[in-house]
């Protein structure tokens, strides 16, 4: 894969650095308002000493200028005819060499070469070279931004479809980087420019509606994405019909939406529809998803019976080797964890590992989320029998898990969950040290998935601390305690356990390095929030007050001192 000549990309872009000599002339703003016509002349970028081309000249003094424009346009129609045929290395290189000639002939903030960018930055997506896409549509979208403002009005609908073909490929690139937090803007920003030219109610104004509802449900932004998702099925009614195969793929959407809100009877309600749509339309492998979907609800809403109900639908229905066969499966051994028969669960799940095992053509992330939620439930069979076996299965289908998700897009999210569950596993079986490669890739992919205040990743950050504070790397322990109590804490507020439970770790943290004053002020804390939790927190209260005390004991030098908490004696009512 060839990189992008950083001479004519460095040329491009618009993006600041932190630090550059400095500027011989003053910059034009970024984003005017209203949009200001480009002086004539040269121009400079924000980070380089290189100058932009001049936009063309006057007709009566032709140059190297109005020659090179025929050339940059020919170059760039030739690039963009390859692209659509599916010849990317071609469009690659016809953009690159597009835009010298184009710079020259247009100006380096022109649409042209916004144009030419993301050509180059689509064609090296394509071809697998993320970082140059990233690059070149980068500098593609400071170029939109110049030339179509977020809030200004009246923009050319020329300027509106290339800019939101620019930010719908950032989008879509930064996504298949697992930074799925950071392409929701751009997928966002895609869908106002798209606004600008599209009639409503078109199919590419509904696909566009639908594209950014998937992405905001893809961070866990439900609120948001209900609305949208809303708009896009209104427009797939009109233009597909209620009955279409379109609006209930849409429904299906929907339903998730509803359930990560909460909204369980809703969710099950659209999943009805889309089932009924489904069966109307003689599509049997969607019409098993959904009902496989139907059930997992209703599992939710306590209804097993009905729930097993419509799993053996699927069975009768379903191939015996076939994928919607093997997760009827995962979802009836689900039922059965519920119900305890756990040995029956366990042999839905080996029956159901032995399809997904078989299939030589299974998508990667398929299999991937299948064995994420098999091996979940054999976390979940430690409280009832055999617990070491189950724990040694879980851990084992993590790690084949996490095996298969390197050669699976996209799959980022899944990824940090897992790892995020099997560094907890190895740190509750009293392998601190195993446990932080895992802990530390969790925290990497949650943060780039769902944004640096996720709760998740709170809760990452928080192992991290235990584990660090096992290995006695107090310092360590106690800046990761301070940053999941920061996450936690906003997510669930100062009296929930598990924000009570990280400022106590805080406090341990801080008495095990010695910073007694600091230790007691979070103790202080702890018995603050228990103190506003009613009657049913006085034994806990209680014991907050007495390591208070020890923690006094411990700042005056009393050899006696017992602390931190998990040395105390343990009390009888809490003692299994």
């Amino acid at each position: 894969m060839r990189r992008l000549p950083k001479s004519l990309l460095f040329a491009c872009l618009s993006r600041p650095l932190r630090s550059r000599p400095p500027l011989p002339l003053p910059l034009p703003p970024l984003h005017p308002s209203p949009p200001q016509p480009p002086r004539p002349g040269p121009r400079l970028l924000p980070f380089s000493t290189q100058t932009l081309a001049p936009g063309p000249p006057p007709p009566h003094a032709p140059d190297a200028a109005s020659t090179a424009e025929p050339a940059g346009l020919a170059l760039l129609e030739a690039a963009e005819l390859h692209e659509s045929k599916g010849d990317h290395q071609e469009a690659l290189g016809l953009a690159l060499k597009a835009l010298a000639p184009l710079q020259a002939s247009h100006g380096g903030w022109s649409l042209p070469v916004a144009r030419a960018l993301r050509l180059a930055g689509a064609a090296a997506a394509r071809a697998g070279s993320l970082s140059d896409a990233l690059e070149s549509l980068g500098a593609a979208a400071e170029i939109v931004d110049y030339l179509a403002p977020a809030r200004c009005e009246g923009v050319p609908k020329e300027v509106a479809a290339v800019g939101a073909a620019v930010y719908e490929q950032l989008g879509r690139a930064k996504t298949a980087m697992g930074h799925r937090w950071d392409a929701v803007g751009d997928l966002q920003r895609a869908l106002d420019l798209k606004l600008r030219y599209l009639e409503g109610g078109s199919v590419e104004l509904g696909d566009a509606y639908r594209d950014v509802t998937e992405a905001y449900a893809g961070v866990l932004d439900f609120d948001k994405a209900l609305p949208l998702c809303s708009k896009a099925l209104g427009i797939a009614e009109g233009q597909f019909g209620e009955d279409s195969a379109e609006v209930a793929k849409l429904r299906r959407l929907l339903m998730a939406i509803y359930t990560g809100l909460g909204r369980h009877a809703e969710a099950l309600e659209q999943i009805e529809l889309a089932r009924m749509v489904y069966e109307r339309l003689g599509l049997n492998v969607e019409l098993s998803q959904a009902e496989t979907d139907g059930a997992n609800i209703r599992i939710l809403l306590g209804r097993s019976e009905e729930a097993m109900n419509d799993i053996k639908r699927v069975m009768q229905r379903a191939d015996k080797e076939s994928e919607e066969r093997a997760l009827a499966y995962v979802t009836m051994a689900k039922i059965l964890i519920s119900e305890e028969r756990v040995s029956d669960s366990k042999r839905c799940l080996e029956i159901a590992r032995g399809i997904i095992d078989a299939k030589d053509s299974i998508d990667p992330g398929r299999f991937a989320e299948a064995y994420a939620e098999i091996s979940m439930l054999y976390e979940s069979m430690i409280q009832f029998e055999m617990p070491l076996s189950s724990l040694n299965m879980s851990l084992s289908l993590m790690k084949k898990t996490l095996a298969i998700l390197e050669s699976a897009k996209e799959m980022h999210h899944i990824e940090g969950s897992i790892s995020a569950r099997m560094g907890w596993l190895l740190l509750h079986t009293h392998k601190a040290d195993e446990s932080v490669p895992y802990l530390e890739r969790a925290v990497d992919k949650l943060k780039n998935c769902f944004g640096p205040r996720h709760f998740g990743l709170g809760f990452a950050y928080r192992n991290l601390g235990q584990a660090y504070l096992e290995m006695d790397q107090h310092q360590s322990a106690v800046k990761f305690y301070t940053l999941a109590i920061d996450i936690i804490e906003a997510t669930f507020g100062p009296t929930h356990e598990d924000s009570i439970d990280t400022k106590q770790s805080l406090a341990n943290a801080y008495g095990l390095m010695g910073s007694y004053k600091l230790a007691i002020d979070f103790q202080e804390q702890v018995i603050d929030a228990y103190s506003r939790c009613g009657s049913g927190a006085f034994e806990d209260l209680r014991e907050a007050h007495r390591l208070l005390e020890q923690l006094k004991k411990k700042a005056q030098g009393l050899p006696h001192a017992v602390f931190p908490a998990y040395s105390l004696p343990v009390l009888p009512e809490n003692n299994d």
